[in-house]
């Protein structure tokens, strides 16, 4: 019995001991939380030393897309639940475009077209006549009077003009990309080539970049009469990425389709920047005289450029429009994620040629991953067929020759 007893109160002893070893270790251990923080600011530090000592190939490939957080040892529904409070993208796919919209000016037809064609995504539409700068119709007012998205790879038209007007390359030039690949402008400007035109931005450097960029319409005002209207954004000096990310990708500038409206007017006008006139009345859409902005003198490099654009939707990001020789389609896809919003971009900037009328479509969306170029551009394609469908070039060209007279 006496042993017993000395068992017990052993037993009691070593207890209380490791009680008391479990009580001091759960006192000074650091929380779950902090010890998460501190293992996700070496993995961020981690990546962060990786991404740049990586390849300058791989970057401009990848920074179209944001690297999700690396998942920690919680359940599927907590992190699907995170994803959608703290991801990358907080900007939905799907809204109502076009809800406050003022439409008392708008050419009815072209409105309907691209009300169609955009459906339930979340974007903006700009219809404008490239031979007056009238603006047709505006979808999404709101979204295109803001002050710009990054404009992803469709920068690479004004980098391929300024390049042409500086002499840096012409058409045919071929220029290395990797191994003993070699492409030249074309090919480049319908595949979206990044390293091509990161390798134009090197050439022409900061100062001729944004020479051209403010000469064609970029980081100023596109419009003559919408006061909401706010320019887009040019860098005051070469971003923190470097030239090749601002020629390929739209690094540290943001524009706005308005302003891509006047840039495609003028390529497929022969050079005439017009000032874009958004009627409010259909007395004043009647009424409108253009306004030249400023000539822009490209005429000659245009035909350098347009086979890129034309083989952009014949062969290239923009295939989905499907090409028709009859009324062809020239267009720049542009895709990447605009890091201020946060949202992922999709970008179309285009203009048809039917008959002796001149139309631009500009199209950006906004939302998450399934936003892309190749998709605003098939809106855009959906527009001008829409079009097509109600006999709307024909019907204008009479109402354009009846007011001639």
């Amino acid at each position: 019995m006496l042993l017993n007893r000395q068992v017990i109160v052993r037993f009691l002893t070593v207890s209380a001991a490791a009680a008391a070893t479990l009580l001091q270790a759960a006192t000074t251990a650091p929380h779950p939380k902090q010890t998460s923080k501190k293992t996700a600011a070496k993995s961020s530090k981690r990546t962060t030393s990786a991404r740049k000592t990586g390849p300058v190939r791989a970057t401009l490939r990848n920074t179209a897309f944001v690297a999700k957080p690396a998942a920690g040892p919680v359940k599927k529904s907590v992190r699907k639940a995170a994803a959608i409070a703290k991801g990358p993208w907080r900007v939905p796919n799907y809204a109502a475009s076009a809800e406050g919209d003022f439409v008392d000016g708008d050419d009815l037809a072209a409105r309907n077209a691209a009300l169609s064609a955009l459906g339930r995504l979340n974007g903006s539409v700009v219809v404008a006549d490239a031979d007056s700068g009238r603006i047709l119709t505006i979808v999404n007012q709101k979204l295109a009077y803001k002050s710009g998205y990054q404009p992803c790879s469709t920068i690479k038209v004004p980098v391929a003009l300024a390049a042409l007007s500086e002499t840096v390359v012409d058409r045919i030039t071929k220029i290395r990309i990797y191994g003993n690949t070699k492409v030249a402008m074309t090919e480049a400007l319908a595949r979206s080539n990044n390293q091509y035109f990161a390798s134009l931005g090197e050439k022409l450097g900061f100062e001729r970049v944004s020479y051209y960029a403010r000469l064609f319409g970029l980081g100023e005002k596109a419009s003559l009469d919408i006061e909401e209207e706010q320019p887009g954004i040019l860098p005051a000096e070469t971003p923190k990425s470097g030239m090749g990310m601002m020629t390929s990708f739209g690094d540290g500038i943001t524009i706005t389709p308005l302003e891509m409206a006047g840039l495609m007017g003028a390529v497929a006008n022969g050079g005439t920047l017009y000032y874009l006139q958004y009627p409010k009345s259909q007395e004043q859409a009647s009424a409108i005289i253009p306004q030249v902005k400023r000539r822009l003198d490209i005429d000659m490099l245009i035909p350098e450029i347009k086979p890129g654009m034309m083989g952009a939707v014949e062969y290239g990001t923009a295939r989905r429009i499907g090409f028709d020789p009859n009324e062809p389609i020239y267009g720049k896809t542009g895709t990447c994620t605009d890091t201020r919003t946060p949202t992922h971009l999709g970008w179309f900037g285009s203009f048809t040629e039917v008959g002796d009328q001149r139309l631009v479509v500009v199209v950006l969306l906004t939302g998450g991953s399934a936003v892309s170029g190749p998709t605003a551009a098939g809106v855009a394609g959906n527009v001008y067929k829409n079009l097509s469908a109600g006999n709307y070039f024909a019907k204008r060209s009479t109402i354009v020759a009846a007011a001639g007279q």
